[in-house]
């Protein structure tokens, strides 16, 4: 067993004392005041918390922060375990630990995932709510549950960060799980998993792990970018399974042919089978996503509230969920329904503000996905193959980022405002009935 370099509750303290420096006291309090590591294991902490709305918006919110402060006082903790303590718990198990001969073991109640797959049997099917946004990706997943490994083989679903991929193909997991042997596993642990077999020449023990299962998921292939010896190992593996009918499930938050340094010969084994998009969910089913929390929490929100938190927060159900859970937190505290100018300052105090993106990312982004220089959107050029690309990064800096078109055109060569105004027109003309460009536009969206 490893000990942590530092005291546990020193090590803690210092932590929080970063975190304080970052964050208003209101959440402060609220979300790390009553927090303490319980141990440090085999290079995870273990980290005890409150409650489960405290647990939900720590892994959410600030999960990557807290294990990159953890990082740099211990360079060998690799995860953080969130684990509920009720206070007396906390307290008994603070009074035996003063024993040298403490039982230091963690209580199994609190883990949710299994470990022999990896599965959450939270992510189940009948708590994940379909709408236009997800549509497509549910019914293929439907369908591979009903004939394994012959249709839509593999399966790649991919999206922005949020939109519940990971939910999705967990929520295959669980259903295969009642008769089949399944595994699901992110790309850099199957990653670390490679690299270490050949290290302890072990890559024998390595294939014949993961040929072993019915069902294969791997979520976040983004990841195994410029990684050459995983991704052939992967390729060896994915054939394996292919030729023996096994189920094959992918996600990523992008779709393949815009990662960059994954083998043409992988990215031709994903789009084999069925590629689905996951979009950002609309206002309906964002509402209908608030109602489900408000049923299974036994919750109430009356409609005005829940109507305001959907047209407000777009695009991420984690976001999304998370604001129900600070709002739930926060009437239980004050034992009332919180009214509504509390829960807009609940949103504007607790959401992470959007991703500044800058007038020179968004040309080089849409520069590459055409394959054309950066240098020709801003010239005078009316080449066919520089004017849609440019139209775009017009229409994208206006639509999705509300910049005036006087500072478009300016920026984007000196162009009259005019100029601008058009060529935005012109693209939303487009969208209505050339699903190639939407496509398109989607693809390159999810690059920022």
């Amino acid at each position: 067993m490893e000990t942590i370099a530092l005291d546990n509750k020193k090590i803690w303290e210092t932590v929080l004392s970063k975190v304080e420096l970052n964050l208003s006291k209101p959440n402060y309090n609220t979300w790390f005041k009553d927090t303490y590591v319980i141990k440090y294991e085999n290079g995870i902490v273990f980290l005890g918390v409150p409650n489960e709305f405290v647990k939900k918006w720590l892994f959410e919110k600030y999960n990557k922060y807290i294990l990159k402060t953890l990082r740099e006082l211990e360079e060998g903790v690799r995860t953080i375990e969130y684990i509920v303590e009720a206070a007396q718990t906390k307290k008994e198990r603070s009074l035996t630990q003063t024993s040298p001969h403490a039982n230091n073991k963690l209580p199994l109640e609190n883990f949710y995932i299994d470990k022999k797959d990896n599965l959450n049997p939270r992510y189940a099917f009948d708590l994940f709510i379909v709408g236009s946004f997800n549509e497509l990706s549910y019914v293929a997943a439907q369908t591979i549950l009903k004939k394994q490994g012959i249709v839509y083989n593999p399966l790649f679903v991919y999206g922005k960060t949020g939109y519940g991929k990971t939910h999705l193909i967990q929520a295959i997991g669980n259903e295969f799980k009642k008769n089949k042997k399944v595994y699901y596993i992110t790309s850099e642990k199957f990653s670390v998993d490679c690299v270490n077999s050949i290290q302890q020449n072990k890559v024998n023990l390595f294939k014949e792990k993961y040929r072993k299962y019915d069902v294969l998921i791997m979520d976040d292939i983004q990841f195994l970018s410029k990684k050459e010896r995983t991704q052939e190992e992967l390729f060896h593996l994915f054939n394996y399974l292919y030729d023996n009918n096994k189920q094959i499930i992918f996600s990523s938050d992008r779709h393949p042919n815009h990662i960059s340094d994954i083998a043409d010969r992988l990215k031709s084994r994903f789009g084999a089978g069925m590629m689905v998009d996951i979009q950002a969910p609309d206002m309906e089913s964002r509402v209908e996503i608030l109602k489900s929390k408000t049923r299974l929490s036994n919750f109430y929100l009356s409609d005005e509230i829940i109507n305001f938190i959907a047209s407000e927060i777009k695009g991420n159900i984690r976001e999304l969920e998370g604001i129900f859970n600070v709002i739930m937190c926060q009437s239980q505290i004050k034992n009332r329904e919180l009214k509504l100018p509390e829960i807009v300052n609940l949103i504007k105090t607790n959401i992470i503000p959007k991703k500044n993106v800058s007038v020179k990312e968004i040309v080089k982004t849409v520069s590459e996905f055409y394959g054309i220089e950066e240098n020709s959107i801003y010239e005078k050029t009316r080449r066919k193959e520089v004017v849609k690309p440019r139209q775009l990064v017009m229409y994208i800096l206006r639509e999705d980022f509300k910049i005036s078109y006087p500072f478009i055109g300016e920026k984007l060569g000196g162009r009259d405002h005019t100029t601008v105004i058009h060529s935005c027109n012109k693209i939303r003309d487009y969208l209505k009935t050339n699903n190639l460009l939407l496509q398109e536009l989607e693809q390159i969206r999810l690059m920022f």
